[in-house]
């Protein structure tokens, strides 16, 4: 590799940014995964307190019975971002994050017919969590230090 390309093969337009592109590629990665983990906890917080108490809502968009995806999504939200900030199975709880929000944008977008605006931050954080489903947790993660991963 050239000092005029980055650790992919890529030329950069600046060849000297290399050195702060470099280290800091993992870290960012981290950091985004580390900030979803927590935001997805923050959202299910609520939720772990009363379990049961979405059962209504998730019965109103078609998931019967309600008391049972209402505690799957408690914990889903709650431990599931647990899991993704301390990058703990990293890829299973990305993947039921992700799952959890496809359905808010199929309820956004198809049931609520709010189209993309609607959708549009759901769509944001399922993608977001589609990438640690493919890329794990990285060196910086639980995942890491046991040396196992899904």
């Amino acid at each position: 590799m050239s000092n005029t390309t980055d650790t992919a093969g890529r030329r950069l337009f600046v060849p000297a940014l290399e050195r702060v592109y470099g280290p800091a590629r993992e870290g960012a990665e981290t950091v985004l995964r580390v900030v979803a983990g927590l935001a997805l906890v923050t959202h299910g917080y609520g939720k772990i307190l009363d379990p049961f108490g979405a059962a209504g809502m998730v019965e109103g968009i078609g998931f019967y019975p309600g008391a049972f995806w209402s505690l799957l999504l408690s914990l889903t939200e709650f431990f599931g971002g647990i899991f993704i900030a301390i990058g703990f199975l990293t890829r299973p709880a990305a993947f039921a994050a992700m799952f959890v929000l496809l359905v808010t944008v199929w309820f956004h977008w198809i049931v609520m017919e709010q189209g993309y605006q609607g959708a549009e931050k759901s769509i944001l954080w399922a993608t977001m969590f589609f990438y640690f489903v493919i890329r794990g947790g990285n060196r910086h993660s639980v995942d890491a230090r046991i040396g196992r991963e899904f």
